[in-house]
């Protein structure tokens, strides 16, 4: 995998963050609109690394980053591997 080249892209990052935060306000049953104070996302946060389940979902969003569809396996294709840089498009 080439992961070298996935963390220079921020969409990468923006998929990570924001699928760990969403999973993290929908089992705390909450919404976006809900976090007002700093406080209030830290207590979100804290209480997702505090339990196992909304870990494992969130280690499914991951996945879901990391994973590439189109190969088998947790791998890239052999041209992504070539890359230097996110491919533009």
């Amino acid at each position: 995998m080439n992961l070298k080249v996935r963390i220079k892209n921020p969409v990468f990052w923006v998929q990570i963050v924001l699928g760990a935060f969403a999973t993290a306000l929908a089992y705390a049953g909450l919404t976006a609109s809900d976090m007002t104070t700093w406080a209030g996302v830290w207590e979100v946060l804290r209480g997702a690394v505090g339990n196992p389940y909304c870990l494992f979902l969130i280690v499914c969003n991951v996945w879901s980053a990391l994973n590439d569809p189109t190969t088998s396996g947790l791998t890239d294709s052999d041209r992504a591997k070539t890359y230097e840089k996110p491919l533009e498009k």
